[in-house]
């Protein structure tokens, strides 16, 4: 508790002491992850204002055996010329054993290429509510996305 206490005032300090960068309106691509069972999803991102977005994820988790789709809403803030940061929260649903219900919360850092490409590298928490995920779950992914 002591720990999600301190990162949470980690990110709303950073929040206020951060500049804005200008993403992209729109990207689409693959995050792999890995941690609670390799995975695989589809994402897409969108521009909500020049710092904030909206984050849908659809594919499978757990070796491949249960589909999710998670939404998150995403602030980003400027590292370097072409580095991001971004954090965010949200929820979504799942299909193990049964349907269920989860929170979730996001922390990455990305690269803009000069091409339309970004990658990025995220940590995401989660946390079942209801069904058929409980407790504290989480995984690092990787993704790779086309921005347009």
């Amino acid at each position: 508790m002591k720990k999600t206490l301190l990162i949470i005032g980690l990110l709303v300090a950073g929040a206020f002491s951060a500049n804005a960068q200008s993403i992209s309106d729109n990207a689409i691509g693959l995050r792999f992850s890995g941690g609670n069972g390799i995975g695989g999803e589809i994402s897409y991102q969108k521009s909500l204002k020049s710092n904030n977005r909206l984050e849908i994820n659809l594919g499978l988790s757990n070796e491949f055996s249960n589909f999710k789709a998670t939404g998150l809403y995403e602030w980003v803030w400027q590292l370097e010329d072409q580095f991001n940061w971004y954090a965010g929260a949200g929820g979504g649903v799942i299909s193990a054993g049964g349907t269920g219900i989860y929170g979730a919360g996001v922390i990455g850092i990305e690269y803009n290429f000069d091409a339309p490409i970004l990658i990025s590298l995220d940590y995401r928490p989660e946390i079942g509510i209801s069904g058929g995920l409980s407790g504290l779950n989480s995984e690092f992914a990787l993704s790779a996305r086309y921005q347009f």
